[in-house]
């Protein structure tokens, strides 16, 4: 009965520090409400100009919202080119979702013909975690989707395993 009680406890403890770690991760959404379109003739920065005045970092994940489209993350000289033939990442699902990380540029273009050329492109700048500076460098990168799993869930499941734990001990 000891080393259940023990169990359950540490259970509840790895419980809520993933929650914690949930909860840390902020979502931005790319062209608020218009999402991720072609911008206005005249206002061809719109992507890089929303994106200079968001603070980014590491686990934070942005959303793109869009209709026949798509979103690739390329190298630099293929963002300056709007180069699309060799990505990094790539969606077109119109929900795309990319997680950073690491610190550092990414690099955002439309893979739609013609799009990027109007605009439809965005340099994201991801500042380094207490982690990446203490040890001088950055992990490798891999874009990860974010977890259906709804905060709301996570929440429930942290509630009944405190109120098991709490009835047994």
């Amino acid at each position: 009965m000891a080393a259940l009680k023990t169990s359950l406890f540490c259970l509840v403890i790895f419980i809520s520090l993933g929650n914690s770690l949930v909860f840390s991760a902020y979502e931005f959404q790319v062209g608020g409400i218009q999402g991720w379109v072609v911008p206005p003739t005249n206002d061809s920065k719109v992507y890089n100009d929303w994106a200079s005045e968001n603070r980014f970092q590491v686990g934070n994940v942005i959303r793109f919202k869009y209709k026949k489209d798509s979103v690739m993350e390329v190298p630099e000289e293929d963002y300056k080119k709007c180069n699309s033939s060799h990505p990094k990442f790539f969606d077109n699902s119109g929900n795309s979702v990319y997680r950073f990380d690491h610190s550092g540029s990414f690099y955002f273009i439309s893979g739609a013909a013609g799009h990027c050329e109007k605009g439809q492109r965005m340099i994201v700048k991801v500042m380094a975690s207490d982690e990446e500076s203490r040890l001088g460098g950055k992990s490798a990168g891999y874009p990860a989707a974010v977890s259906e799993l709804g905060v709301s869930k996570l929440v429930f499941v942290q509630f009944v395993l405190f109120y098991v734990a709490s009835v047994v001990f």
